[in-house]
């Protein structure tokens, strides 16, 4: 039952196929094709080779290309094809161990680096450059007579130092995907973090991946073709192929057709991988945009004068903060806030760009930037003393307690996914719901948001919605844990009048059929005046006023707060004296 349900949501959130889009490219075809040539004939190089590796016949030396010897004959009378055939062998693999090594090594730390970013990011980039810094063959030379001529070891050993760059690429695009709202929504989903990396990040990343491999696995190609021309690792008369080119140097004069076979087949087969990374990058790119836990949050605890309990808090209080400042060295940027939310209450957070409202919020989800310090002498988060948690404390809270919704809905859905896997993955991750309950809870959130045909919805990807139908589906990914607590972050910047209109209705109502409180973040007062039940007004990082709706727009005591208003035409028509007193006070 489960696989039957389960499995018409992974179709549709399958990507598109690359194989087609790769077989319609004439030359990625034949690079394809003959890097499967090359690797079947060599693997199956018993049954095909038309002669033994070994076997020699004095009688027809330094032959050029015959019947009985379609590639010819080496100064042993060895056919040259069954000698490139065995010889393939250990080429391919040594290049494979390698190419896995560099792959296992890059990806992982680098991922690790450019997420978790503070300390283990120091500590891996130390590391990489020290790495990098090493002679990579040198120590390649030593390894082989260290450990009894082992290609095995050698390779190894060559995918692990090469390895350097590539946990730098790795990094550089971790970090800038990680910054992207489609992976602040997953967190707050409570997705997990390598469900994040694998689903979010990763698939960002194919590409560079992919030119990485195909470019080390040639590298490696030919740096195992060099050990074999100087005679290390695989040992004559044991055919390799960089073996048959020293080999065919040696009698270059006598038969320079020899070079022909054994380096044409390094060169042939490095320049196949090199076509096909391009072609695998290259259809990734174009067929899908594809993208994607939180780092570790530096979080300070309150200072020894400030700890201790919590006092006595009413039941009924979600969020109590008091004294909250986040700072970023010196610099502060949010100052001695104050502010409480009752369970069902509807609070606005109101102030011009820069005033620090959107860092209240993502302090109330754990999600400050890594080098943000944040004290507070009280907070409390649905119950958790926020003021020492960690990042296991947050995620605990996030989704199931705390939900969030952005202004920007098309960012904040990952648009390599359908609506369903995005929508299936949360509920998961905060639910534990699997098979035909999973899908069903998924339509039950669409249509709670008032969606039409939620199950065409769940089929279709976020460039097929339109804003209105984008913010509704990332209302019900916030709603998918059943928080007490939806944190509004500018919903309706990105929708027009009607659209506006229709979604704050809708958040209306749904903290009627929850119970559920509301933080709106905003800069619109006439937002804040037709949705809101209570206000805090916020100048440059500080709460310069908070009172209910009703008495702030009926008589603002700030003078901040009346300039604002001021700024507001659907709220209030401006004389020239009160266009003077607002300039004034922004002015000032």
């Amino acid at each position: 039952m489960t696989a039957s349900i389960e499995t018409p949501l992974a179709e549709t959130a399958a990507p598109p196929p690359h194989v087609r889009a790769l077989l319609r490219q004439p030359l990625t075809t034949v690079a394809l094709a003959v890097l499967l040539i090359i690797v079947v004939a060599c693997a199956l190089a018993p049954v095909i080779a038309p002669y033994g590796p070994l076997a020699q016949d004095l009688s027809h030396t330094l032959e050029t290309p015959t019947v009985q010897h379609l590639l010819g004959t080496d100064e042993l009378g060895r056919d040259v094809l069954s000698r490139l055939l065995y010889g393939g062998q250990p080429a391919l693999l040594g290049s494979l161990v390698a190419t896995i090594v560099f792959l296992a090594f890059g990806v992982t730390l680098g991922l690790i680096a450019g997420y978790s970013r503070g300390t283990a990011d120091r500590i891996i980039s130390s590391s990489v450059d020290v790495v990098m810094s090493l002679p990579s063959l040198v120590i390649v030379f030593a390894v082989l007579a260290v450990f009894d001529n082992s290609l095995t070891a050698a390779m190894v050993t060559l995918g692990l130092l090469s390895s350097g760059g590539f946990v730098r690429v790795v990094r550089a695009g971790t970090k800038a995907t990680r910054e992207e709202l489609y992976v602040a929504a997953a967190q707050v989903s409570g997705i997990g973090t390598f469900r994040i990396l694998t689903r979010h990040i990763v698939p960002r990343l194919v590409g560079p991946i992919v030119i990485q491999i195909s470019l080390f696995a040639g590298i490696a190609l030919v740096v195992q073709a060099g050990l074999g021309f100087l005679g290390l690792g695989i040992v004559p008369p044991n055919p390799s192929w960089g073996g048959m080119v020293g080999e065919a140097a040696t009698v270059i004069q006598q038969s320079p057709w020899l070079l022909v076979p054994s380096g044409g087949i390094i060169a042939l087969t490095v320049l196949a991988l090199g076509l096909l990374g391009d072609a695998i990058r290259d259809a990734n790119s174009s067929l899908t945009a594809r993208a994607a836990r939180p780092g570790t949050r530096r979080r300070r605890p309150a200072a020894a004068g400030s700890a201790g309990p919590l006092p006595v808090i009413p039941e009924t209080r979600l969020v109590e903060v008091k004294g909250l400042t986040v700072s970023f060295g010196s610099t502060r940027v949010v100052h001695g806030i104050d502010l409480s939310i009752d369970e069902g209450e509807i609070v606005g957070l109101v102030g011009e760009s820069g005033s620090g409202k959107t860092m209240i919020a993502l302090s109330l989800l754990g999600l400050t930037p890594d080098n943000a310090q944040v004290h507070a002498e009280r907070m409390s988060l649905l119950g958790l003393d926020a003021r020492a948690a960690g990042p296991a404390e947050f995620r605990s809270i996030r989704g199931t307690g705390i939900g969030l919704v952005s202004q920007e809905p098309m960012v904040s859905l990952d648009p390599s996914f359908t609506v369903g896997f995005l929508l299936t993955a949360a509920i998961r991750a905060q639910t534990g719901l699997r098979g035909s309950a999973l899908k069903r809870r998924a339509v039950e959130l669409l249509r709670d948001v008032r969606l039409p045909e939620p199950e065409a919805v769940l089929r279709k990807y976020p460039h097929q919605l339109s804003g209105g139908m984008a913010q509704r589906v990332v209302i019900a990914l916030s709603l998918a844990g059943d928080p007490r607590l939806l944190i509004a972050d500018e919903p309706t910047t990105a929708l027009d009048v009607t659209v506006q209109a229709e979604v704050l209705e809708l958040l209306r109502q749904l903290r009627a059929e929850r119970n559920m409180a509301i933080l709106l973040v905003t800069h619109d007062l006439g937002v804040v005046a037709d949705f809101c039940e209570r206000v805090v007004v916020l100048e440059r990082g500080t709460v310069v006023e908070e009172r209910d709706v009703r008495s702030l727009f009926a008589d603002p005591r700030n003078a901040y707060t009346r300039a604002l208003i001021r700024a507001t035409p659907s709220l209030i028509e401006l004389d020239d004296d009160d266009r003077n007193e607002e300039q004034r006070v922004i002015n000032e």
